[in-house]
């Protein structure tokens, strides 16, 4: 007999790295403790800093919608990549425009 569940997260997903202030918490995580991690990682990651392999993998689960809808990062590029990855509605990207990226001419064919 099969019992249909998520398939578990993969071991190592959570960077301690990103919890300097404070003891990282302990999986599985809470809705808050979602939230708390989205914020931290999509910090990082806007400053250059990507996610391991396996957090990536982690956050793309269906589990994690919840928490990147609550989120709001609106001037976080990193968050509205997590916003696609999860299939919900653009919102507005209220971060900075970097000129050598707007009038880079060869922008139109990346």
């Amino acid at each position: 007999m099969s019992v249909d569940r998520e398939p578990e997260a993969p071991p190592g997903w959570l960077d301690a790295s990103l919890y300097p202030d404070e003891e990282p918490p302990t999986p599985p995580l809470d809705l808050g403790e979602r939230v708390d991690f989205l914020c931290r990682l999509c910090g990082a990651w806007d400053f250059g800093i990507l996610p391991l392999n396996a957090t990536a993998r982690e956050i793309r689960r269906p589990e994690w919608r919840e928490a990147v809808e609550a989120c709001r990062l609106l001037t976080s590029a990193a968050y509205h990549l997590l916003r696609q990855w999860h299939g919900l509605e653009p919102l507005p990207y209220l971060g900075q425009g970097y000129a050598y990226i707007r009038d880079d001419p060869n922008l139109e064919y990346v």
